[in-house]
């Protein structure tokens, strides 16, 4: 009988039989001995006696953990190996947006598998992520230049999410005037389905149905959009010119959800007549992966600039006037806007969208029309097979990869015989209700896939077709011709696209980039609320494994088992750390189960609804997420703000006036914990009291939850549903600003509600179940590995010792800084929660050292800065998490102590007001190896002012960026090369 023995959580004790990799120690940076320093600093005897000072007495756990005992690494990636081989991996011929595609290996290797990519943070200190920035405009670019429309982001979550920003931005454009939209009936079904959920949050009047049956006058003002799909589910490829004319007769402006890799060979919507375009990047060398994460994309004209969800990489220059790239219009974020915004889409799909990018710039454009022309060959020939064997298409028009077939006269109740041999070949094929069946091949299509396909089709057996003498049936029919529909127009002509093709070249460039991006490979990312951490080598693995990544996210569940045993136990794991009876792993990213949290509070209330009452009222305390109050409007609700007192703490007083002043209405309160300001509130249960007391429920955002395992959780602490950063908590990685993950647990009275999908059910759905909030039934099904295998090799000590460390780590910092800089809020003891905010006003006034001169400084002592004027203005917010060792805490504490002295020797009157190292940081390897020096300090002082950065320096590749010239100066796409010289 097989045995487990429990790891040793710390470094000294253990049993002999204990395994040599436990991975609890190598996950807490900082070791026994330095641990127990920090406690001396502090005051404390113990981890225990420690975080019991923090943790309010009424919401501490009373037990453990209920999750099994820590394993070794080896070990455990051997029985998730297992596990993964109950997974199917089968030729996913199904279609609807997700088809197979070939990860190039110097992509794969070099990129995916790279922790200096897939660590790094979102960009907004851009001096120092130049790297990724230039990834992101060349992606920005190659969607342009296939979708034919001039401006495009830097990507969404999913299609069918992309699909309903457009929606929503269609809306926003008329300007609330025209509420109705239209979607053409032959869009893929999830994205129907998600157009739904937001739809009926939002009070759009959403008409599906035939394209050609269209009501230009639907819904109140008319039609503000309507979306069809290009080419459809079905794979027909209409021409929508005559459409696009009559819908802007009518003041409607035409999204198209457009296939990528078809846009290489068809005109592109921007030439039909589109006004926006959105669609899927994943046929761009991105896994299935069951569902995700895959990068969206969205483009249209530079006219609706401010209006476009997400971020826009941008053109800018430095102070020396070079080249500098940057996150354009930065105001639309939504902790500026908040219940103004139009989208809470505070993430993006960062990693996956460079992913694509590199896998355009590696193809070039003769590469990918390629990889279409072939694709679309091998679907010609497997249609003339059809034909010979007495099956037909559903329709006569052009198609590119994806054919609907009907069975031939007799034998069209054989539909289940032919899926069947199918699966017999291991292929996935589409079934429609009506007995047709639907094919789609992609660029792993082969000769002996064909083959298959057709004695599926030939009812188990072989054909002996020549499949060269099908193509040329095909060819001779004209079939491999697009017509009046086949693209003229050149793209992807920048020099980018066409000098990387061999894998030196390839390689050289991926690396040029890395180098330019400062990620966790170089130093620690202090930002708080955001958790950076060890994002562990052993947690990445299984996310390129083919048995967890090529699968198809609508393939038969018997095919999944493996996927099927790790969604259940994460879940009964998560649903341990948060109290709650239930979890759905749908939603794909934080902000995203902010929404379908409140979706499902909503569905709650209105189930329970006696009359008319409607409970719409969403209290948000002032210090929130900026993402909350944009989630309530997205959800439907009125959003009223809730004060907090001096010591950043929600104003009891205020919450318990706006509960009773709203007592009929009120649905929700957004609350999160430790609070946004760094602090176990210690009246956090009778905040939830109050709530429920006049009929509401309680939200907490779950950004904090790195300060709550193990040692409370949302449950004890009154909240009623959750979601959980698993890219923050849970150690999946942030990808320079995506993928993420957002999971929503909920109390026992909200699981009839969790989010359904009209697909493919997750087991989780409800009896009452929401719509579905992202594309694929379990979201980004792939990343959750890393979330599993965290769990699993941490143990329920490891991840209550973890949370213990991110508190003493974060107050070890705080006490070292709190000498020269002001802590701006503690509890009644002087602690903090797992991060705290260094005020940085003073500065301001007295010498105009702003924020931002101390965060480019930063960047000479080799790191990121902290949170900037969040949730404070002029303030940092610092999070070091419980990876960082000690040795690296004092290194970014000297690092701020140094600054803070040369603060004090501007306010002394020693170095001049302007000219001097803050005001001009950073500094460039070109500034300091220049022939001029123009300032009254050293070129020591400003490259190396600490004796280790000589040992390890990360030079920023531009000096200061001018954000004010790069939105005066809009450029979104690659410039021509001679501004690169």
């Amino acid at each position: 009988m097989q045995t487990t023995v429990k790891s040793p959580v710390n470094d000294s004790t253990g049993n002999l039989l204990d395994f040599a990799d436990g991975f609890v120690r190598r996950h807490i940076g900082p070791s026994d001995t330095h641990i127990q320093q920090m406690l001396e600093l502090l005051g404390f005897d113990s981890l225990d006696q420690f975080s019991d000072a923090l943790v309010p007495e009424d919401i501490r756990l009373s037990q453990p953990l209920d999750i099994p005992s820590a394993r070794g690494e080896h070990e455990f990636l051997g029985a998730l190996r297992v596990i993964a081989e109950k997974n199917k991996v089968y030729r996913s011929c199904i279609g609807m947006g997700y088809t197979g595609t070939v990860t190039p290996p110097v992509i794969l290797r070099n990129v995916l598998e790279n922790p200096g990519w897939y660590t790094q943070y979102t960009p907004y200190q851009a001096e120092i992520a130049q790297g990724r920035l230039e990834a992101l405009l060349n992606f920005q670019t190659m969607i342009a230049d296939l979708t034919g429309l001039p401006l495009a982001g830097a990507s969404l979550l999913d299609e069918a999410t992309a699909a309903a920003e457009a929606m929503c931005m269609c809306v926003a454009i008329a300007r609330d005037k025209k509420r109705g939209f239209w979607a053409s009936d032959d869009c893929h079904p999830q994205t129907l389905e998600l157009l739904q959920t937001r739809a009926d949050g939002l009070g759009i009047d959403l008409k599906v149905g035939p394209i050609e049956e269209i009501d230009f006058n639907h819904g109140q003002g008319g039609l503000g959009g309507l979306l069809v799909q290009y080419p459809t589910t079905d794979g027909r490829i209409e021409d929508y010119a005559a459409l696009t004319a009559r819908a802007a007769e009518n003041g409607c402006l035409v999204v198209a959800s457009a296939d990528l890799l078809a846009l290489t060979v068809l005109t592109p919507p921007g030439e039909w007549g589109a006004d926006i375009c959105v669609g899927s990047a994943q046929r761009f060398g991105v896994p299935m992966g069951l569902g995700g994460p895959h990068a969206a994309f969205i483009s249209t004209h530079e006219a609706h600039v401010r209006k476009l969800p997400g971020r826009i990489i941008g053109v800018s220059k430095d102070r020396q006037g070079n080249r500098a790239l940057r996150m354009a219009i930065q105001t639309r974020e939504q902790h500026i806007r908040r219940d103004k915004a139009t989208s809470n889409i505070c993430t993006a799909q960062a990693l996956l969208a460079i992913i694509s990018s590199f896998y355009g710039v590696y193809h070039g454009p003769r590469g990918l029309k390629q990889i279409a022309d072939r694709t679309h060959a091998f679907t010609c020939a497997l249609l003339k097979g059809l034909e010979r064997l007495g099956h037909s298409r559903t329709s006569d028009t052009p198609f590119f990869d994806t054919i609907r077939i009907r069975l031939g006269k007799g034998r069209a109740s054989a539909t289940r015989q032919v899926v069947d041999a199918a699966l017999e070949r291991q292929i996935n094929l589409r079934e429609y209700a009506d007995g047709t069946l639907g094919v789609t091949l992609d660029e792993t299509a082969d000769a002996a896939l064909v083959a298959d396909l057709l004695a599926a089709f030939n009812f188990g057996h072989y054909t002996g077709f020549d499949i060269d003498d099908l193509l040329a049936e095909a060819e001779a029919d004209g079939m491999l011709s697009h017509g009046a529909l086949a693209r003229t127009s050149e793209y992807m002509t920048h020099p980018i696209f066409n000098e990387h093709h061999s894998e030196t070249q390839m390689l050289r460039y991926i690396y040029k980039l890395m180098q330019r991006d400062l990620s966790l490979a170089h130093s620690m990312i202090p930002l708080g609320s955001c958790t950076m951490k060890l994002n562990a080598t052993s947690e990445m693995l299984p996310v390129t494994w083919a048995e967890f990544g090529h699968l198809h996210p609508f393939a038969p569940d018997t095919q999944w088992r493996g996927y099927t045993q790790m969604f259940r136990e994460l879940e009964s794991w998560l649903c341990e750390v948060t109290g709650f009876s239930a979890v759905s792993l749908q939603p794909n990213a934080g902000a995203q189960g902010e929404y379908a949290g409140l979706l499902v509070i909503r569905a709650y209330h209105e189930h329970n609804a006696v009359g008319e009452n409607k409970r719409n009222v969403c209290l948000i305390p002032t210090s929130a997420h900026g993402t909350n109050p944009a989630s309530a409007v997205m959800a439907g609700m009125h959003v009223v703000p809730v004060a907090c007192d001096a010591n950043g703490n929600i104003d009891m007083n205020d919450l318990k006036a706006k509960a009773a002043d709203h007592a009929e209405t009120l649905s929700a309160l957004m609350v999160t914990y430790p609070s946004t300001h760094g602090v176990f509130e210690s009246t956090i249960r009778e905040v939830c009291d109050v709530i429920h007391r006049h009929g509401g429920q309680v939200y907490m955002d779950g950004a904090n939850m790195n300060a709550q395992v193990g040692l409370t959780s949302p449950a004890t602490c009154g909240a009623d549903v959750c979601h959980l950063n698993l890219h923050k908590t849970f150690c999946i990685p942030h990808g320079g600003g995506g993928p993420g993950m957002g999971p929503i647990g909920v109390a026992e009275q909200l699981v009839p509600f969790l989010p359904g999908h009209s697909v493919a059910r997750p087991d989780t759905a409800g009896e009452f179940a929401i719509g579905a909030v992202s594309a694929a039934p379990y979201g980004s099904p792939s990343i959750l590995t890393i979330s599993y295998v965290y769990i699993a090799l941490m143990g329920a000590e490891g991840l209550k010792r973890a949370t213990q460390v991110a508190l003493l780590n974060a107050n070890y910092m705080a006490r070292r800084l709190s000498d020269k800089f002001d802590i701006l809020y503690t509890d009644k003891n002087g602690n903090v929660a797992h991060e705290f905010i260094v005020d940085c006003r003073e500065f301001d006034k007295s010498v105009h050292i702003s924020i931002d001169d101390i965060a480019k400084r930063l960047m000479d002592y080799g790191f990121h800065s902290p949170t900037m004027s969040f949730p404070v203005p002029g303030t940092l917010m610092i999070e070091p998490t419980e990876s960082e060792p000690k040795a690296e805490l004092d290194r970014f504490c000297e690092a701020m102590l140094a600054i803070r002295e040369e603060i004090a020797a501007i306010e002394r009157g020693e170095i001049d007001a302007e000219n001097n190292p803050l005001k001009n940081a950073p500094h460039t390897m070109q500034m300091i190896g220049g022939d001029q020096w123009p300032h009254p300090y050293g070129r020591e002082q400003a490259a190396w002012p600490k004796a280790w950065l000589r040992d390890a320096k990360f030079w920023p590749t531009v000096g200061r960026i001018d954000h004010a010239y790069g939105d005066r100066n809009l450029i979104c796409s690659c410039p021509p090369m001679e501004e690169y010289q």
